[in-house]
């Protein structure tokens, strides 16, 4: 059995997300120091955020909801990349991580923001499956 490197993406994508998401509600200690405190209510956020996150995550499995959970899922990345910047700019409070890892994470940051793009929304789809949209011309 061939394994298809856009199914072992998609898991890993997956797998990845609805863990950072569980982790906001096992361990949200991190999350609240980082935001920005022009943000109002940091706990409703970061429980936003991580719902969002476990939400994106099981919906870029499933063909019916792959290309909704995505734009989810780059929205979230663009709206959340602010508190990352602000834990570069400022560091992060009570969380012991050298400064230029704090910076790495901005583009790894963007590097997820383009991998959510690329094997959920362009890479080739096969007509079998629902998410895929015929041109009708």
């Amino acid at each position: 059995m061939k394994i298809n490197s856009r199914f072992v993406w998609l898991w890993l994508l997956a797998l990845f997300f609805i863990a950072a998401g569980v982790n906001h509600f096992v361990n949200p200690g991190p999350y609240l120091s980082m935001m920005p405190r022009s943000l109002p209510r940091p706990g409703l956020l970061v429980q936003i955020s991580g719902i969002a996150e476990i939400l994106g995550g099981v919906g870029i499995l499933l063909p019916i909801t792959r290309r909704m959970a995505a734009w989810g899922l780059i929205v979230l990345l663009v709206a959340v990349f602010p508190a990352n910047l602000n834990v570069a700019l400022n560091g992060w409070p009570n969380v012991n991580i050298p400064a230029w890892a704090l910076w790495l994470r901005l583009p790894v940051q963007l590097l997820l923001l383009w991998s959510v793009h690329r094997i959920c929304l362009y890479y080739p789809k096969k007509a079998d499956d629902p998410s895929f949209r015929r041109s009708t011309s």
